[in-house]
């Protein structure tokens, strides 16, 4: 059996070290140009192109310093999404990072780029990371350039970093074909919805007159109206163990909501947890929006099944005799730039669940929106079934991972079945 030699960071890499943002506020935010990559565009092991913003070439100039190189691995390193890592996609280069966001450079001979990216992403060094990060800012989870430098990472010889990172990027491959599949998806959604209920250019729309700005036989209601229950979640005290240790119970947190299904989550908590606070149990789906926080405030979610979720959104149970939870996804997806334009707060933009529900939006004849769900639940289900296989795919591969990083397995490129 192999046990490999440990190395830190800072003895097999040539920086390590966080960005800084531009000084200028918005004057230097342009649509194009060099890349301003911030934590909200980190996750482990893959990039979220949403939010993404660009600099102008002479604030891009004054952050030469914290310029990102291909293969530059980026590691979240402040707030709620501390530790999450992966490597920068070579579209988004030329590329800086503001200042919660960490430079991880290898020197290519005695550290691969991909196998330490993996590393940094399995789930015991994201245990340790998190670990380390707790209570070291102010008022956020911090880590420290010290912490980085002095991470111990398995150090095999380069040649089996990079067949192992070639097994577990099968694995990605796979994942991110998924994703693309799941992306189409919601884009043909999108699409059918805004050519029935905002173009106004459904079944039958030739013979139909416009009364008051929408079609004839349409109401315009509030959209809790249609719903037989809007209501927020809560968080159980994190001071009692008991209402989180072998907890069996799902609970969504709002980074969660990525605008697609919801198969499980990263906590549970216990029935007494949930009998001892004001959280709600959520049925199968239910559509869940984040109401606190640019950029999350207005990101959906799904439930495939039962869960709580905390006090920053809100779940959506649709009346079915009205509309369908298809129709409503979609409708607060359409929402989503006007909830955030009239958020509001000093510290953080939210918005009101009271505004939420005393919205007021137009509501098709129900024989329109049975024909579109018709149509249009064949793409969530496809989607759910995708999402399902991404996650089986990403078990398989963490289960993988500590076994290949620990040398308990031989390293067989050709008779591996991801291959």
């Amino acid at each position: 059996m192999n046990r490999w030699n440990r190395i830190k960071l800072k003895d097999c890499c040539i920086k390590i070290g966080s960005g800084s943002t531009p000084k200028g506020g918005s004057t230097v935010y342009i649509d194009s140009g060099t890349s301003l990559i911030r934590s909200q565009n980190v996750y482990n092991l893959s990039f979220d192109y949403n939010g993404l913003t660009h600099i102008t070439e002479d604030a891009a100039k004054k952050l030469n310093g914290v310029t990102i190189f291909k293969d530059d691995i980026l590691l979240n390193i402040t707030g709620d999404s501390v530790a999450r890592t992966c490597i920068v996609p070579d579209d988004v280069l030329p590329a800086r990072v503001n200042q919660h966001v960490a430079i991880v450079r290898v020197d290519g001979k005695t550290m691969n780029s991909n196998y330490l990216s993996y590393y940094l992403a399995s789930p015991k060094m994201q245990a340790h990371m998190l670990s380390l990060a707790v209570g070291k800012g102010a008022s956020r989870n911090a880590m420290t350039k010290q912490m980085i430098e002095n991470f111990e990472v398995p150090c095999p010889p380069i040649e089996t970093q990079i067949r192992i990172a070639t097994i577990l990027s099968r694995y990605d491959s796979l994942i991110e074909n998924y994703q693309k599949q799941i992306k189409l998806l919601e884009e043909a959604a999108q699409r059918l919805y805004k050519e029935w209920f905002v173009e106004f250019r459904f079944p039958g729309y030739e013979n139909t007159k416009i009364v008051d700005g929408v079609p004839e036989g349409w109401e315009k209601k509030q959209i809790n109206d249609v719903c037989v229950n809007i209501s927020s979640g809560s968080t159980p005290s994190r001071n009692n163990k008991s209402y989180w240790e072998n907890g069996n119970i799902k609970w969504v947190k709002t980074k969660e909501l990525q605008d697609g299904w919801i198969l499980d989550t990263e906590e549970y908590i216990t029935q007494e947890g949930y009998n001892n606070s004001s959280t709600k149990l959520f049925p199968s789906n239910t559509v869940l929006m984040a109401i606190y926080a640019s950029p999350t405030l207005g990101r959906l979610g799904i439930l495939a099944t039962e869960c709580c979720c905390n006090q920053a959104a809100l779940g959506f149970i649709a009346d079915e005799k009205q509309i369908s939870w298809q129709w409503l996804f979609l409708k607060l997806y359409e929402l989503r730039d006007d909830f955030n334009s009239i958020a509001r707060g000093a510290g953080q933009q939210n918005i009101s669940g009271i505004v939420v529900k005393k919205t007021i939006i137009a509501v098709p004849e129900k024989p329109i929106i049975d024909a579109f769900t018709s149509v249009v639940s064949k793409f969530f289900e496809k989607q759910k079934s995708l999402s399902a296989q991404i996650r089986l795919l990403t078990e398989a591969r963490d289960r993988l991972l500590p076994k290949l990083m620990g040398g308990e397995m031989g390293v067989i490129l050709e008779n591996h079945p991801a291959v």
